[in-house]
């Protein structure tokens, strides 16, 4: 069944972790499937009192004849962060102190501080800021935040991904407002610290050098912050799943690893994640640091220094250091320059090693997949022209060192175009993130723990979510799940097919089982909305069931052995 577009209204909080008061406003989806601005005919603001909840009340003017006389009370919590500004730059985030007035959050926020340039730069954000460390919440138009005894709703919280250097919580594609309605769920989109702002090493003392990992402790304050305050806006502080796409995967495995983040959240999706581009070491992010200051008049000490740098020179050094090769013999940290690093306190492995060992909270049901065709935007991206096999034996022996041999003898006879970027695109997806999923994923069970597989297999027939990378427009790139999952086509300048549009449906409803129950296969707390989907069963990936995997498609579909004989061959190898 294929959605009504005349649907609910999702109320849209903006909350500061920097400011103690929030946002509040919701939109509709009119009759036309176009998002049309609320008006509410009553605005109070209250002002903030030590340690207590404020409350703001809306009356919504009626639109389109769709909802009338609504009426929302939202219930406002403390905030948790401070901004990260001055000399606040390069430090843990800290708690804000009290206001004494009230605080109007009725405003969109800036994404934080971000290099806007190259063509596989994100779309930059409308304003950036280092002063950026706000969450979106989204609560569906069911709750009403009137009633204290209110039901507690799953919270969902959404970590974005953009190779730890771009990106935003705001971004369109990730409007979580029709998530939220359609699971009956609270979603909680975050900001946190990017590029040098986030992650530069310059030491190892924090009063004296900037230590990085800053944006994972952002990630986690704001899972505190959920904690001690979604409750407020009907969710469930005990129900909490965290999902993430690309480097937000990576941070939700991170989470997984790290002990003081294991009673923030219950569930774990984990959407894209590069198992295979190794996290820095500390001579690495050392090393990463001592470029970037050569562009800066700073010493690895002078922290007053470095802190009194414009935005602008922290940028420009940020590029010009990510433009130098750190490790020869890691060559896959080029594809991500800026990120964490095993710090031997937050994080002390890398994730692929944590989850081969059982080093994490295995115990916490997961679901885990990628795209059937990863690679294709880093390699077309990477080379504008045909790659002949001399070059892809030049380039193949950069990542693989004395395993080149074995690589192409494998991949080779199957790939038999003059053209090898094909060949190279399926290497990626393997040996980057399909396989170490699979990998990971079966390591995972051997712990007792659960998992559900996937793989994204359909190239969305709206081409501008590629935003020009002709390249991807036949192809089922990175990322190309998103917009499905959030299905967020109405807001982000683009559109679904009937067909994609029940794909969508399926992988809200999917996800939305799983924030509920921990099992995507639960309709016990389904809305009337996935009840009408008719979801096919989605099993457990286990060797009794021949390890089956959900083909989220037009037609989705269960698949055994994906790739199996390929990402054997990985295994094998050890070389993750």
């Amino acid at each position: 069944m294929v959605r009504s577009s005349v649907a609910g209204v999702t109320l849209l909080v903006l909350v500061s972790m920097a400011t103690p008061d929030l946002v509040c406003g919701g939109q509709e989806r009119g009759k036309d499937s176009r998002l049309t601005h609320t008006h509410f005919a009553h605005n109070q603001y209250y002002t903030p009192q030590t340690g207590g909840v404020r409350s703001m009340t809306f009356q919504k003017t009626p639109r389109n004849d769709i909802l009338e006389n609504n009426h929302y009370s939202v219930q406002i919590s403390e905030a948790e962060l401070a901004p990260p500004v001055g000399p606040k730059r390069w430090a843990a985030p800290e708690p804000v102190s009290q206001w004494t007035k009230p605080y109007d959050a009725t405003f969109p926020r800036p994404a934080c501080m971000q290099a806007c340039a190259g063509e596989f730069s994100e779309e930059c954000p409308p304003k950036v800021s280092e002063d950026c460390l706000y969450l979106n919440v989204y609560v569906p138009v069911s709750v009403d935040l009137s009633e204290k005894t209110a039901a507690q709703l799953p919270v969902m919280v959404w970590i974005h991904g953009g190779d730890f250097i771009a990106g935003s919580a705001s971004k369109p594609l990730y409007d979580g407002r029709f998530i939220s309605n359609y699971s009956n769920t609270v979603v909680v989109n975050m900001e946190y610290r990017l590029g040098a702002f986030g992650f530069l090493v310059t030491g190892k003392d924090p009063e004296r050098s900037a230590v990085g990992n800053y944006g994972i402790l952002d990630q986690q304050a704001a899972l505190r912050w959920v904690q001690k305050n979604i409750a407020a806006f009907g969710g469930d502080p005990v129900k909490v799943t965290l999902f993430g796409e690309s480097a937000g995967a990576q941070s939700v495995c991170l989470h997984l690893m790290m002990q003081s983040s294991e009673t923030l959240f219950r569930h774990a999706t984990i959407q894209s994640q590069p198992f295979s581009i190794p996290l820095k070491t500390r001579w690495d992010a050392m090393k990463l640091g001592r470029n970037f200051l050569i562009h800066t008049t700073c010493s690895a000490s002078d922290m007053q220094c470095l802190r009194s740098l414009s935005t602008h020179t922290v940028l420009q050094a940020q590029v010009q250091a990510g433009s130098k090769i750190i490790n020869p013999f890691r060559f896959l940290e080029v594809f991500e320059t800026w990120g964490p690093y095993v710090d031997g306190e937050l994080i002390t492995e890398q994730p692929i090693a944590a989850f081969q060992k059982g080093h994490w909270q295995s115990y916490k049901p997961v679901i885990m997949g990628t795209t059937s065709e990863e690679g294709v935007i880093f390699v077309y991206g990477a080379f504008n022209g045909s790659v002949s096999v001399l070059e892809c034996i030049v380039y193949t022996t950069a990542i693989f060192k004395q395993h080149t041999l074995k690589v192409l003898q494998k991949y080779l006879p199957v790939y038999h175009k003059v053209d090898k970027r094909t060949m190279l695109s399926q290497i990626v997806t393997d040996f980057v993130f399909l396989c170490p999923a699979r990998c990971s994923a079966r390591a995972a069970l051997s712990m007792g723990g659960a998992v559900w597989m996937y793989v994204f297999d359909h190239a969305p027939s709206d081409h501008k979510i590629w935003a020009g990378l002709t390249f991807c427009y036949d192809h089922a790139c990175h990322g190309a799940e998103l917009p499905f999952l959030f299905d967020s086509a109405p807001v982000a300048n683009f559109s679904f097919t009937a067909r994609e549009s029940r794909l969508a449906n399926q992988m809200v409803c999917y996800w939305g089982a799983f924030a509920h129950s921990g099992d995507p296969n639960s309709h016990r707390e389904h809305t009337s909305f996935c009840r009408n989907q008719r979801l096919a069963p989605w099993p457990k990936y286990t060797p009794a069931r021949g390890w089956p995997v959900l083909n989220l498609t037009l037609q989705s579909h269960l698949q055994r052995g994906n790739r199996d004989h390929f990402c054997d061959f990985w295994d094998r190898l050890d070389i993750y």
